[in-house]
């Protein structure tokens, strides 16, 4: 019986962490859709096809105002890359995307205090720079143009390079056509991962019920100790960047070093679906490369973070109370923005019926044909 109920606190776990980051996940594939429909190649390889500073400055500012959801996050860097960006941007965008954007900021304020949400944006930038220069150390140009090469041949399976009519971006974006191809845009995105995601939920779900807290909190020991475990420990228990604060506040509460929960908290866009995924846009090898600098650069940046606040005072005192995350559902901000986003993953969704790619793609090759 006692397996029965834990069960069931499981599925409580795995729908809370999905209500809490379902108008995020919205989000990042609608916005994904918009630049796969009215950012053309050639536009992307001018802006962000570099690996220099400017280039990797704008892609981290892209991401800071776009998905916090790091499955939709891979996603849009995915676009990004596949239109033309280098390397060190469309990771950059990542990192970004993850670790700067305000209501991920705003969540661990409120659960673990103000300067958790510091360390986030803070390390956020340190990730960046950490990554941008471990990558022109071991820039791999072949394998940058072999995980080009994978991405434009599955993309090609899916739908092909879904943009817009227009000379300029703002005849792009009010072109009529561009709502229809943006819901055909976030359509294939998520058709291809929605099972990743199911598993991610499920998985945290599980351990989060079944695994004592006490049992985390003991792997965590030091500050270079702590930030070798931590991306790991978010490897198999993590879901989505907001969907892991919780977590990070059992660990904080059970002992956990302050650089410790900063490196989970970074790790994740290491999760093993999350590496799945990067394995489908980009090829085994690329997969392996980007886990690796990734994982480097977590625990670089949260030792860093760490010696850093601590050399200002700025590590808060343990709780003296555990926390245990629980799926709540209450009228508040998330309520709102998931009714809003919901609303509109409703209307993407009839777009998206009312005119299938498939017709879509088959009407402009008939237009074409017409036209010789």
């Amino acid at each position: 019986m006692q397996v029965l109920w834990t069960l069931v606190r499981a599925v409580e776990i795995s729908a809370g962490m999905a209500w809490e980051v379902a108008w995020s996940l919205i989000l990042g594939f609608t916005l994904s859709g918009l630049v796969q429909a009215v950012v053309s190649k050639e536009h992307m390889e001018h802006v962000l096809g570099r690996n220099g500073p400017r280039e990797t400055a704008i892609a981290t500012l892209y991401g800071a105002a776009s998905s916090s959801c790091s499955y939709a996050a891979a996603a849009l860097s995915k676009t990004l890359f596949k239109k033309g960006a280098a390397l060190i941007p469309s990771l950059a965008f990542l990192f970004s995307s993850t670790n700067l954007v305000i209501e991920l900021g705003l969540i661990l304020w409120f659960l673990m205090g103000w300067q958790f949400a510091a360390g986030e944006w803070v390390g956020g930038v340190v990730l960046v720079v950490i990554m941008s220069l471990l990558v022109r150390v071991t820039y791999p140009k072949n394998l940058v143009e072999e995980a080009r090469a994978h991405v434009d041949e599955t993309s090609g399976h899916e739908h092909g390079d879904n943009v817009v009519e227009g000379a300029t971006l703002w005849e792009r974006l009010r072109n009529p056509q561009t709502p229809v191809v943006v819901a055909q845009n976030a359509a294939m995105d998520w058709s291809m991962l929605w099972k990743d995601l199911l598993i991610g939920f499920i998985v945290a779900g599980l351990l989060s019920a079944f695994v004592p807290e006490n049992w985390w909190s003991h792997l965590f020991v030091g500050t270079v100790g702590g930030a070798i475990v931590g991306p790991l420990v978010a490897v198999i228990t993590f879901v989505c960047s907001i969907g892991n604060v919780p977590m990070a506040a059992v660990l904080w509460a059970g002992g956990a070093g302050f650089g410790g929960v900063l490196a989970f908290l970074y790790g994740d866009l290491i999760v093993l679906p999350l590496l799945d995924v990067y394995r489908k846009y980009y090829g085994w090898r690329m997969a392996a490369y980007i886990a690796a600098v990734f994982y480097v650069t977590m625990v670089v940046s949260a030792v860093l973070v760490d010696l850093a606040f601590n050399a200002l005072h700025l590590v808060p005192a343990h709780p003296l109370s555990g926390f245990a995350p629980e799926a709540v559902f209450r009228i508040n901000y998330t309520f709102w923005l998931n009714l809003i986003f919901g609303a509109l993953a409703v209307w993407l969704w009839q777009v998206n019926r009312s005119n299938p790619m498939e017709h879509a793609c088959h009407a402009h090759h008939h237009e074409h044909g017409m036209e010789h």
